[in-house]
C-alpha cells in the first residue's frame, strides 16, 4: 500500500510530529509505504514563534511544491492530509481530488475550522467559513483527536468519522525522575503561541510560590514574561523534552473556556502523565475526559482552586506519586503509540478502499 503524507510541518511542528510521524516507522513496518511531503519548512515556524514578517514568497512557493505533488496523487492508493491542503485557500483542491480516483483520509487535532467561520472578518467567514466542512465532507475518512472535532465532522456531513487521540511513544517516556534542586517545581510544556494561556493562572502560582521553594519552569515558552514570575525557560528540543518533564513535579495545563480550546486534544497532560506525574488543568473539553479528579490529579477552574490544588500536592508527596501511577496506567490503556498505531493502520486501510462500507470504526 502506496500512502502519500500531506503534512503541514516537519519535525518541528507538533501536530505532525504527534499526528503522523510518529507512527510511520510502524506503519512501514506493517507494509504501508508512506511519501512524506510537508507543506512549510522549519523556517516558517521559526518565523512565526518569534513574530518575524512572513515571507510571503516562501509561502507562495510552499503552495506551488504543493500542486505539484498533487499532480502526482494518482501513484498513490492514498492521501493522508493534516487539516487541509492549501490553507487559506477555498476548498477546491480538495473537491477536485474527490472526483478522482486517488481516496483522501483528513486528520485533526485542532478546531482548525474555527480560524475560518469566526475569522473577526466578515469576508474571510463569508468564503472560508465552511471550507473544513467540505473537506470533511469529501474525505474517505476524518480522523478526530476528540469528541468536539468529530462531532464538528459529523455535522458536516462527513462518510466516516472516528476518534483517534494524541498520544506518545511510551519507549521515549520511562518512569526515571529527573534531576531534582530540592525545590517544588511547577512544569509546562508548549511553544509561544500558548503561554497567553499561562497568563489566568500567573496568580495563583504567584501566590502558592509565596514563601515556598518552588520553581517554575516552561519548556518551549521562548523569553515571554510573565506577570512578574521568575521562571526557567528551556529551548524545546525533541530529544531533550522529556527530560525536562521528568524534573517536574506536578505538570499544568490552564486553557480558556472557548470553542478553540475545546478542539485541543490534551497532548500535555499525556506527556506529564507518561512522565507518571500529577496534573492539574482547567476543566475545559478533553482535560474533563483525562483528568480523574483526585485520582491522577486536580481539575482547577477559579485562582482558589489552582492554589488548593497546588498546595495539596506540595503537602502530600504520597498521594502525589499515587497519582502519578494513575496517570501513567491511563497512558499506557488509552494514550500510547502502542495501542494507536494498529487502529491507525486499519483506518489507512479502510480508507484506500472508500467503496467498502462500515469499516472506519463509525461514531
Amino acid at each position: 500500500m502506496k500512502v502519500l503524507l500531506l503534512s503541514r510541518y516537519g519535525r518541528l511542528g507538533a501536530s505532525s510530529r504527534i499526528r503522523s510521524y510518529q507512527y510511520l516507522p510502524f506503519l512501514e513496518a506493517q507494509g504501508v509505504h508512506v511519501t512524506v511531503s510537508r507543506l512549510f519548512e522549519d523556517s516558517y515556524l521559526h518565523g512565526l514563534y518569534s513574530d518575524r514578517k512572513i515571507d510571503v514568497r516562501s509561502i507562495l512557493q510552499a503552495y506551488f511544491r504543493r500542486v505539484g505533488r498533487l499532480l502526482e496523487s494518482r501513484n498513490f492508493d492514498l492521501l493522508w492530509i493534516e487539516y487541509e491542503l492549501l490553507p487559506w485557500m477555498p476548498h477546491w483542491a480538495e473537491r477536485v481530488l474527490a472526483s478522482l480516483v486517488t481516496p483522501y483520509l483528513v486528520d485533526y487535532d485542532d478546531a482548525i475550522f474555527h480560524r475560518y467561520d469566526m475569522h473577526p472578518r466578515r469576508l474571510v467567514r463569508l468564503f472560508l467559513g465552511r471550507k473544513i466542512d467540505r473537506v470533511m465532507q469529501n474525505a474517505s475518512e476524518v480522523v478526530a483527536g476528540n469528541e468536539y472535532l468529530a462531532e464538528r465532522a459529523w455535522q458536516s456531513g462527513a462518510r466516516h468519522v472516528s476518534i483517534l487521540p494524541s498520544v506518545v511513544d511510551l519507549s521515549r517516556y520511562r518512569i526515571e525522575k529527573g534531576m531534582k534542586h530540592g525545590s517544588f517545581t511547577v512544569g509546562w510544556i508548549g511553544s509561544p503561541t500558548t503561554v497567553p494561556y499561562l497568563e489566568p493562572v500567573a496568580p495563583a502560582i504567584k501566590e502558592f510560590a509565596k514563601d515556598r521553594n518552588v520553581r517554575l519552569i516552561l519548556v518551549g515558552s521562548g523569553k515571554v514574561p510573565i506577570n512578574g514570575i521568575p521562571a526557567e525557560i528551556r529551548e524545546w528540543s525533541e530529544d531533550s523534552e522529556v527530560g525536562d518533564i521528568q524534573c517536574f513535579d506536578v505538570g499544568i495545563m490552564p486553557l480558556p473556556n472557548d470553542p478553540w480550546a475545546l478542539g485541543k486534544c490534551g497532548y500535555k497532560l499525556v506527556q506529564y502523565m507518561a512522565c507518571a506525574l500529577p496534573v492539574v488543568a482547567s476543566p475545559v473539553g478533553v482535560n474533563k475526559e483525562m483528568v480523574r479528579d483526585g485520582r491522577n490529579g486536580f481539575l482547577a477552574e477559579t485562582k482558589e482552586d489552582w492554589v488548593l490544588a497546588l498546595n495539596t500536592l506540595y503537602q502530600n508527596a504520597v498521594q502525589s506519586e499515587e497519582m502519578g501511577k494513575a496517570g501513567r496506567a491511563l497512558v499506557e490503556e488509552k494514550y500510547c503509540l502502542e495501542t494507536a498505531a494498529p487502529r491507525l493502520l486499519a483506518l489507512l486501510r479502510s480508507a484506500a478502499r472508500p467503496s467498502e462500507e462500515g469499516k472506519s470504526g463509525g461514531r
